[in-house]
């Protein structure tokens, strides 16, 4: 994330908006990036002036093309209200002009009350021009809430775990805890935190990295109840399905159980607002951590009904469910881009595989504003528009880097994996999304809740998952784990394993 030196090099900035303005002031100030010789932009009354001595020069396409860039100069977009088509059109023109390096600013969820910074710029990524357009959310506004709060992030090493805490620096927490069992991932979050802090991003949080296993519930109540935290975000869950599909009883036994821990923990020590971050994958569930997700969402309603019967007390237990995200890890746009340097094949599942996509940080300004206005023991949908051809992303991706799909490289079909379907539906026949106050965010209505014996089902699943002595057998039994969840889950055999 943090711009590197680029020893010397010109710069051009695309945008002489505020944005790019300070940008350009930072850069002189510091001495160290290069030069910025000169702003692009298509605004005729700003064309032909100069900001600080430098000019502006435009319209950007006209512009782009009477530059001759050298191999350290770069383009920097500075337009973060700018979408996805805008910046499709920027980066044709700027890759046609021979720029090899092109960085842009973060979109307007991610700059605070107008204000911006180098360290925030990074190499555009494929994903910036294949989102919609991202709404606009005052995001100081809608972190209030949390001032002065101590405020946990499980999972805080991961994709969407990291991109909240980076938009957390903006809500004015007293403490932000990062808590995670991989510590590669918390000390990357943790020192990039600490750098955006020292360019001046966001506000004065006390950061603390927090090594520990949702798994372990003993740890669990002990770590909650020490940090005397006001609100968590639980974003931590084994996620990759056909992965998980071979290791059933971990994924049960992490996302399931590490989440009645964590549950447990938090009513116990006061926690006044939790959050689950859930998917799509929990409706109707033809896989092992998509019924892992429903089983979660159905735990932290029942946690909320916990909550309800407790007076005097103002807490809130919810989960808010989206669709697939892209960029994060382990999902198809790292996986094809790996494909694509590789001279191909790019493995498609199938023509007609469709998703529901949303960028990471829009997803995530969402959710932090869900866990504000967002009631107790509510369900929570966040709009993800139109479903995408998985195709269609390949090919857009293979178009990315200057081939042509099907000619210099080649995409393939390889079926469906255990546990994947064509597509995934955002609600089941017995939700009802309507709509709120606030854009983007609907609300489930549930009917009668679907037949499943909660309770017995997981007095079941105990056994394979935790070792106990009366029923040793039963211990780390993924074909027993399987029988049990085809029993209780409506779908799931005939789906995936009939």
């Amino acid at each position: 994330m943090m711009a590197r030196d680029s020893g010397g090099a010109s710069i051009y900035i695309i945008g002489a908006g505020l944005a790019g303005s300070m940008l350009a002031r930072e850069i002189r100030e510091k001495g160290v990036f290069g030069e910025v010789v000169a702003f692009l932009d298509d605004d005729r009354n700003k064309i032909g002036n100069t900001i600080d001595g430098v000019p502006v020069l435009g319209p950007v396409d006209h512009a782009a093309r009477l530059i001759r860039p050298g191999a350290k100069d770069e383009a920097l977009i500075a337009i973060p209200s700018a979408t996805p088509e805008t910046l499709r059109s920027i980066y044709a023109v700027l890759h046609t002009s021979g720029f090899t390096r092109i960085r842009l600013l973060p979109n307007i969820a991610q700059i605070v009350e107008g204000t911006a910074h180098l360290i925030q710029t990074r190499d555009i990524d494929p994903q910036d021009l294949l989102g919609r357009a991202p709404v606009a959310i005052n995001l100081k506004k809608s972190l209030a809430y949390l001032r002065g709060k101590r405020v946990l992030i499980t999972g805080a090493g991961g994709s969407i775990g990291s991109e909240i805490a980076r938009q957390l620096l903006s809500g004015g927490a007293e403490r932000i805890y990062l808590f995670g069992h991989g510590e590669n991932s918390i000390y990357q979050i943790d020192r990039e935190l600490r750098l955006l802090q020292e360019e001046g991003v966001g506000e004065k949080a006390t950061i603390v990295p927090v090594i520990g296993d949702l798994k372990n519930a003993r740890y669990m109540r002990y770590i909650i109840g020490k940090l005397r935290c006001d609100v968590v975000f639980h974003a931590a869950a084994y996620k990759h399905v056909p992965l998980m599909e071979a290791n059933p009883v971990a994924v049960i036994e992490n996302n399931v159980f590490g989440t009645i821990h964590l549950l447990e923990a938090c009513l116990e020590a006061g926690v006044k607002r939790f959050v689950l971050i859930s998917t799509d994958k929990a409706v109707d569930p033809v896989s092992v951590y998509g019924i892992s997700k429903m089983l979660c969402e159905r735990l932290v309603l029942r946690s909320a009904r916990q909550v309800s019967r407790m007076k005097g007390e103002e807490r809130a237990f919810m989960f808010v469910r989206f669709g697939n995200v892209l960029g994060s890890r382990g999902s198809i746009l790292p996986l094809f881009m790996e494909q694509i340097r590789k001279g191909g094949p790019v493995t498609v599942t199938d023509p007609d595989m469709v998703r529901y996509f949303m960028t990471i940080p829009e997803a995530c300004s969402l959710v932090l504003k869900t866990g504000g206005v967002g009631e107790n023991g509510k369900s929570y949908l966040l709009d993800m528009g139109e479903p995408v051809r998985i195709l269609d992303v390949a090919e857009q991706l293979i178009r990315f880097t200057g081939h042509e799909p099907g000619t210099d490289i080649r995409i393939e079909f390889i079926g469906k994996r255990p546990g994947e379907r064509l597509d995934e539906p955002l609600w089941s026949k017995s939700e009802h999304p309507e709509q709120t106050d606030f854009s983007k965010i609907l609300a489930l209505k549930r009917d009668e809740t679907a037949p499943i014996e909660l309770e017995k089902l997981l007095a079941e699943l105990r056994p394979v998952c935790e070792y106990d002595e009366t029923q040793s057998t039963r211990y780390r039994d993924k074909d027993h784990l399987v029988r049990i969840l085809e029993h209780y889950i409506p779908g799931f055999k005939e789906c995936t394993h009939g």
